[in-house]
């Protein structure tokens, strides 16, 4: 199936490729077209010269430009094809990045050309997929079937908009034209381009209609944490920003204006000739950053994962910021100036909290209400008040930050070193010429329970001074593994069944010194035990005129469920472990809250779901028929051992397997990886590029 999928996918794409070569110069010819009527169109000279010079270089250069167009989109169906993924717009080389997630801080780190290409490049999307989005979705389909996928995936379309203009402006990198020459280009071109990709699309999509491919289905969960749903559930405020400057009516605020506000060029780079022009470059800057905080603040105050009283009143704290913007209009983007350090405080700790009657709340509230109260003092004061009240949040920890999470903490760096260590004996032990033809429940058990065993018992006798080699029980631990190996094995044992009965006690009564040395279960111990004594009873005792059990014949009998990591129930109550092998299968969060259709979001999340998880991290997690807001507190080095805390002061440890477990059933799902703050600046990002593609 996979074959016959790979198979039908690599012929689509080189049907593609074929229709290229038909679209391709058609849209060429449809942009001299239109090159030629807006230069007849131009009124001044200037337009009509550069307008003029763009239709003549397409002319001479119709030729390069078809060739290195479809060299480039069969550069990138190539690649797609191979399955090495999809190519860089500019590059070629890796993956293309989407400007609808251009962050904030990506923006500061642009110079002013990038700025200008991305700004170009919004423009060019938004044209084509305005003429494509109906055909996009049902090709989308079509082709994550082909691919061999039950549900839809945009990021299997190698057709996407996104590539085939990402291809285009690859080529015409190659040639030696003008800048101003490819801006018109790309400019004019659009809509053309878009009625081009329309028509190409379709015929796509009639293709593989014939070819008998069904289209896959759209996964609808439900809306992730912090994505309101359409229409939104947040009541109009008196004071709140009208909608206009979230839709993009309101033109003011575009990525360019962003950008020399973050750069501190409002003045395009060149001297103000006089006052005059300082005082209008001052005003201007003022008003951009009044209206960044504005957005920004609206989008705090309407985002679900903070509790309603705490929008209401942080979106009270709205006049104290205008009035820092109006005075310095880049605190915002200072990650160490203190109001933003204050927002980010107030803002992390309300994450916090899933319900106003979760303890710790009601001291939150009573501290955020004294912030508010204590910033109600003359501008001129402001600057000192704030860092007053950043010393005085600095005193008092969250909850998630309580001193059960040090204990917590030092008790999962033992585990970790224990378990790294563990995985060494388990290492030397497998190294052993004797190892490899054990019955298979001696192996598991020795590269598990007892590998933990001589770790600790390694560990423990590092901590204990004057204590003579022969004594320690680590080399005990060792010493009976040749016996112990031997005896599992019935066509050595059965040979010597004098020695054979002479081992086993002491076999026996160092086996379990050392697992009660680490609290193992004794239910576990119990299995394994049994399992043993098994093997040994079939090599002692075999019946006359039966067959003999062998290893093999004995199957699941010997098949005791052994932890890949262990945790001493000590351990375990002091860092709240969960048991990655007894996670039972509970409700996820989708199948008890309501569906949503914000489509954007699901991609977002899905996303999300395959990246490793950060420090500082928040969370949902459901154990049993509790719901946990927790954050990531602490990640071992290795990325084995995770430990989270919650409001309620529980601590939460996993590891890395039962981390993978909740995700992957829905039981954990991330709440916010970076601060509140942080998201709010990069949507006032991208309502600004949409406002510099549409002006």
């Amino acid at each position: 199936m996979v074959a016959r999928a790979d198979s039908l996918f690599d012929a689509c794409l080189k049907e593609g490729l074929v229709l290229s070569a038909e679209w391709v110069p058609r849209w060429l010819a449809a942009l001299g077209s239109a090159l030629q009527q807006r230069e007849a169109a131009a009124v001044g000279m200037s337009e009509k010269h550069s307008v003029g010079k763009a239709r003549s270089t397409l002319a001479t250069h119709h030729k390069l430009v078809t060739e290195h167009f479809l060299a480039a989109l069969g550069q990138s169906l190539g690649t797609a094809a191979s399955g090495d993924g999809d190519l860089d717009p500019v590059s070629g080389k890796a993956p293309p990045r989407r400007l609808d997630m251009l962050s904030f801080d990506e923006l500061e780190l642009m110079d002013h050309q990038q700025v200008q290409d991305t700004v170009e490049l919004a423009r060019i999307q938004q044209v084509v997929h305005m003429a494509v989005d109906d055909e996009l979705v049902m090709l989308d389909a079509r082709l994550s079937s082909a691919r061999g996928l039950t549900v839809v995936r945009s990021k299997a379309n190698p057709l996407h908009p996104e590539a085939i203009i990402g291809a285009l402006i690859r080529a015409l990198s190659i040639l030696h034209i003008e800048d101003a020459v490819r801006v018109q280009w790309l400019h004019i071109g659009a809509l053309p381009l878009g009625q081009e990709l329309q028509g190409f699309y379709q015929q796509m999509i009639d293709l593989l209609d014939r070819w008998g491919v069904q289209p896959a289905g759209y996964k609808v969960v439900q809306t992730p944490v912090g994505k309101p749903l359409d229409g939104g559930t947040s009541r109009s405020r008196e004071d709140s920003v009208p909608m206009a400057a979230l839709t993009g009516k309101n033109e003011l605020l575009t990525l360019d204006h962003l950008h020399q506000l973050l750069v501190g060029n409002m003045g395009g780079g060149s001297g103000l000739a006089d006052s005059s022009q300082a005082l209008e470059a001052g005003s201007m800057v003022r008003s951009l950053a009044v209206e960044v905080v504005t957005l920004m603040l609206r989008r705090i105050a309407d985002d679900v994962r903070l509790l309603e009283p705490v929008r209401e009143m942080l979106l009270r704290l709205k006049p104290v910021l205008l009035e820092l913007a109006r005075n310095d209009p880049r605190f915002f983007a200072d990650r160490s100036n203190p109001a933003r350090r204050l927002l980010d405080v107030l803002t992390e700790r309300a994450l916090a909290f899933k319900s106003e009657h979760d303890a710790g709340f009601e001291a939150y509230a009573q501290q955020l209400r004294k912030v508010l109260q204590d910033l109600q003092v003359p501008a001129s004061q402001l600057s000192q008040r704030i860092a007053k009240l950043l010393t005085s949040l600095g005193r008092s920890d969250p909850v998630t930050q309580a001193p059960a999470r040090g204990l917590a903490m030092q008790t999962l760096v033992k585990v970790e070193q224990r378990n790294l260590l563990a995985q060494r004996v388990a290492a030397e032990i497998q190294a052993r010429n004797d190892f490899a033809r054990a019955p298979g429940v001696v192996r598991r058990f020795l590269a598990g329970p007892w590998a933990q065993v001589v770790a600790q018992a390694r560990i423990q006798a590092q901590a204990i001074e004057g204590l003579a080699p022969g004594d320690a029980p680590a080399l005990r631990y060792m010493d009976i593994l040749p016996d112990l190996l031997w005896s599992s094995r019935f066509e050595l044992a059965s040979l010597n069944r004098p020695r054979l009965i002479k081992v086993i006690p002491g076999l026996l009564r160092t086996l379990r010194d050392g697992l009660d040395s680490i609290d193992f279960p004794r239910a576990q111990a119990d299995s394994f035990f049994q399992a043993l004594m098994e093997l040994h009873e079939v090599t002692y005792k075999p019946k006359r005129n039966e067959p003999v059990d062998t290893p093999d014949r004995l199957g699941g009998q010997l098949e005791p469920d052994l932890p890949d990591t262990w945790v001493h129930p000590a351990e375990a109550r002091d860092s709240g472990f969960m048991d990655d092998m007894f996670i039972e299968s509970q409700p996820a969060f989708q199948d008890t809250e309501p569906l949503g259709t914000d489509w954007r979001s699901l991609r977002e999340t899905e996303m999300a779901a395959s990246r490793p998880l950060a420090v500082g991290t928040w969370v949902d997690l459901r154990d049993g028929a509790q719901d946990l807001r927790c954050q990531l507190t602490w990640a071992s080095p290795s990325g084995s051992m995770f430990l989270f805390n919650a409001a309620n002061g529980r601590s939460v440890s996993l590891t890395l397997r039962g981390l993978d477990r909740l995700r992957s059933t829905g039981r954990l799902r991330v709440v916010a990886e970076h601060g509140l703050v942080d998201d709010a600046l990069d949507e006032v990002t991208r309502q600004a590029l949409i406002n510099s593609g549409r002006s």
